[in-house]
């Protein structure tokens, strides 16, 4: 397959490398792991085959040998040689057809699965690009070769069901702890509701208080020696405002952890959008109501500049460690 135009920002991924933490690498991966897994398994893959990640969408490639694809995740309109096409089923594209995404009515990020996988060579055993470490295969640019795989001996497994996604606020299950005895009021992260802040990348999404809402305060000024930091973390500096780790998160870190969101929870958070509400409930809680993933009447211009312009700023600051996303 051949990029003749990335989008915003388009990278290789797969279910990362785990094992690697005591060489200080990081498991990365998909963002939301579950609609890369559906591509995949739309197509006939191994769940670990490589796809791509399309933030918003604009992704356009051309392919000289017949292939078969799958577009999940965030809903963008699909075009093959201008002739739309459903998502969330195997496609057939023919050789020398041209497929073009186009910007996501909801969501953030989009998923392309092809029979076979993206075989670009592995590192450490993975062909994710890991943002923060600056590890595995570049981010897409145009005139990118992308070879494919071999067609896969795999038998044909369920495919799980969309995204469960929902209206306004989205809720997760926040597990307490381990350092939420460092805080005054450590519930007050499950009162009321938080924003997604323009400050958001594969790294993590920091959060914002909106209104008279309780903050959240350290009881005391103490500095934390550097601990290890899960998938999902929600760790809060000084300024109360809490990040929320994702995919490419830093190892460890030196601000406390309030709690940590459920692993299922995860691909929730990877779809959100800035200016959506968000609340955290504890594991057990209220399950989430199931309705659209968006900004509330829908994007619009300003909704996808806002949030290019937040991943330029988060792209030229990547490799600033552990602190913030």
């Amino acid at each position: 397959m051949r990029v003749l135009a990335p989008g915003p920002q388009a990278t290789v991924q797969d279910l990362g490398r785990p094992g690697w933490f005591a060489t200080g690498v990081g498991v990365s991966g998909a963002a939301d792991s579950l609609s890369l897994l559906r591509a995949n398994r739309l197509v006939g893959n191994p769940d670990s085959a490589a796809g791509i990640e399309c933030l918003l969408g604009g992704l356009e490639l051309s392919v000289p040998a017949p292939v078969v694809v799958a577009i999940t995740g965030a809903p963008a309109p699909i075009t093959i040689d201008d002739e739309p096409v459903r998502p969330g089923v195997a496609v057939p594209v023919p050789a020398g057809a041209q497929l073009r995404l186009g910007v996501a009515t909801a969501g953030l990020r989009v998923y392309l699965g092809v029979r076979g996988g993206v075989a670009v060579p592995p590192v450490l055993g993975s062909r994710s690009r890991d943002t923060l470490a600056g590890l595995g295969p570049e981010p897409l640019v145009a005139g990118d070769e992308l070879p494919v795989g071999p067609l896969p001996a795999t038998t044909p497994r369920p495919v799980p069901p969309p995204l469960p996604i929902s209206g306004d606020p989205v809720a997760v299950r926040a597990l307490p702890g381990p350092r939420d005895d460092w805080f005054a009021r450590p519930t007050d992260l499950f009162a009321g509701h938080w924003l997604v802040s323009d400050r958001l990348d594969r790294v993590g999404i920091r959060l914002d208080r909106p209104g008279d809402a309780p903050p959240l305060r350290h009881r005391a000024r103490r500095e934390l020696p550097a601990e290890g930091i899960p998938l999902g973390a929600i760790q809060i500096p000084p300024s109360g405002e809490p990040v929320v780790f994702l995919a490419d998160h830093p190892i460890t870190g030196g601000y406390p952890v309030i709690a940590v969101v459920l692993s299922a929870d995860i691909p929730v958070l990877a779809q959100l959008r800035p200016g959506q509400q968000l609340r955290f409930e504890p594991p057990g809680g209220r399950t989430r109501p199931v309705g659209p993933l968006r900004f509330g009447g829908g994007a619009t211009d300003d909704d996808v500049t806002a949030i290019l312009a937040a991943f330029a700023y988060s792209s030229a600051a990547a490799a600033t460690p552990a602190r913030r996303p």
